[in-house]
């Protein structure tokens, strides 16, 4: 038989690990739609203001950037809510 304060444990373990995937999901399609934003964005500013491929290498590491600091602003509202 298991105690009551065991099962609320056991639930609360079970909704920390479905806020950890969505925090990693999160995190994977953020990054993932913000390098692809970039690369989009520079094949339309190679396209339009010629080059040999600088503007996706630009616009690439900048929606890398972005999405590290998307990242960041996710990691720390999480981190916040769980200090509340």
């Amino acid at each position: 038989m298991v105690k009551p304060s065991k099962q609320n444990n056991n639930r609360n373990n079970t909704g920390n690990a479905f806020k950890a995937i969505g925090l990693v999901s999160a995190i994977g399609i953020d990054l993932a739609i913000c390098t692809l934003g970039g690369f989009y964005a520079g094949n339309w500013l190679d396209a339009k203001l010629g080059g040999s491929g600088i503007w996706i290498g630009v616009s690439v590491l900048a929606g890398l950037v972005v999405g590290a600091l998307s990242i960041a602003l996710v990691i720390g509202k999480v981190l916040r809510d769980n200090h509340e």
